[in-house]
């Protein structure tokens, strides 16, 4: 589902080992951004220890990239409208094109990558606009490996397990979440039996928001969210989506602006939720929700964000902090989504965080910064 207004990835696939600087530095930035979350007079303590997100410009501002894979702290991915895919190999400072021909009318809305050259991109929208495409070679080439025949399909997100096995999730069809697999790498795909789903609630759907409603963590977990209904909910599968359990979340729901926008996993049993009512002029009073048992109990967040937010990610090898970020700013939380504390007023749509340490976020108006200390 795309809600509107406004119009509307997950971890990268590879774990490849980082020289000890970089790591060094990433470690440095998680420090510093728990500094900023304590006390000014601590904060008055660290100079030139402040976390903030550097702006590279990508030179595409009628673009809105919701679509984010953060492979390292020189490469990343994102996605847009337009038909716009942009890749960086150099930290941001030059963007290339290298959106598939021909595709200047589809939303692009999920962008997951292998690796510099290896990268899968999906299109929102009713009937044949749903699309996935692969490239192997850095976007130089791409095959449209899927477009969706069915007219009353609308396809999310999408996530990887590893490098062969992924999935992709649609709005409900016949009154299931319809789920599509993939077991090489996203060059085939086959639409999933439906008798393990449970049924959907009325009105309820996913949200195209920042490529987070549908994520994996370990081989074979992958959460679903979903909103718009009268419960706001995550499904569970711990199959790789042949089976699912529903589990309902404490944040706002009851229309069909609001629900669950995003999702992390660092883990499959520890969890972030975030969402809210997505309309600039609607309160979203609990707009977080967390999970220390995976697919059963949802707890609110005691200090939540204080708006709508769309995107979250877990900061590589940290226990306890994450990011999440939406229109009216970034959140920090240091204590696993307890409590949360605004860190930038800047907008942004989806955040991503790399194995290096590395952190990505990207939203309207060709936004795309890292997070730099």
């Amino acid at each position: 589902m795309t809600p509107t207004p406004p119009t509307i990835g997950t971890s990268p696939l590879t774990r490849i080992r980082r020289p000890a600087r970089t790591v060094i530095a990433g470690a440095a930035c998680v420090a510093a951004l728990a500094v900023l979350t304590a006390a000014p007079a601590q904060a008055q303590q660290a100079p030139g220890r402040t976390p903030h997100w550097e702006p590279k410009d990508t030179a595409s501002p009628e673009v809105r990239f919701r679509g984010l894979a953060a492979v390292g702290r020189s490469t990343a991915w994102v996605a847009g409208t337009r038909g716009t895919v942009l890749r960086t190999t150099d930290g941001g400072a030059n963007w290339r094109n290298v959106s598939p021909p021909g595709a200047a009318a589809l939303q692009f809305r999920d962008v997951e990558a292998f690796d510099a050259r290896r990268a899968v991109v999906l299109a929102i929208g009713e009937g044949e606009a749903s699309r996935v495409y692969r490239t192997d070679d850095g976007g130089e080439t791409w095959t449209e490996s899927f477009r969706n025949t069915d007219p009353r399909a609308f396809y999310d997100c999408l996530t990887f397990f590893d490098r062969r096995h992924g999935l992709a999730m649609s709005d409900p069809v016949d009154g299931k979440f319809r789920i599509l697999s993939t077991g090489d790498g996203g060059r085939t795909w086959t639409v999933l039996p439906s008798a393990g789903m449970p049924a959907a609630q009325a009105g309820e759907a996913g949200f195209a928001a920042s490529g987070q409603c549908l994520v994996s963590a370990g081989p074979r977990d992958v959460w679903l969210a979903t909103g718009g209904a009268a419960r706001a909910r995550v499904l569970h599968s711990a199959d790789r989506g042949l089976t699912w359990t529903a589990a309902d979340l404490p944040v706002p729901a009851g229309d069909p602006a609001r629900g669950v926008f995003g999702l992390a996993f660092r883990d499959r049993t520890h969890g972030l939720a975030v969402g809210g009512d997505y309309r600039a002029d609607q309160a979203s009073p609990q707009a977080a929700a967390r999970t220390a048992d995976g697919p059963r109990t949802w707890r609110p967040a005691a200090e939540p964000p204080p708006a709508y937010r769309s995107g979250v990610s877990w900061l590589p090898h940290s226990r306890t902090a994450a990011l999440a970020v939406g229109p009216t700013g970034t959140d920090l939380t240091t204590d696993g989504g307890r409590t949360w504390r605004t860190v930038d007023p800047g907008s942004y749509d989806t955040v991503d965080c790399a194995p290096d340490l590395s952190c990505w976020a990207a939203g309207e108006q060709g936004r795309v910064a890292r997070l730099e200390s």
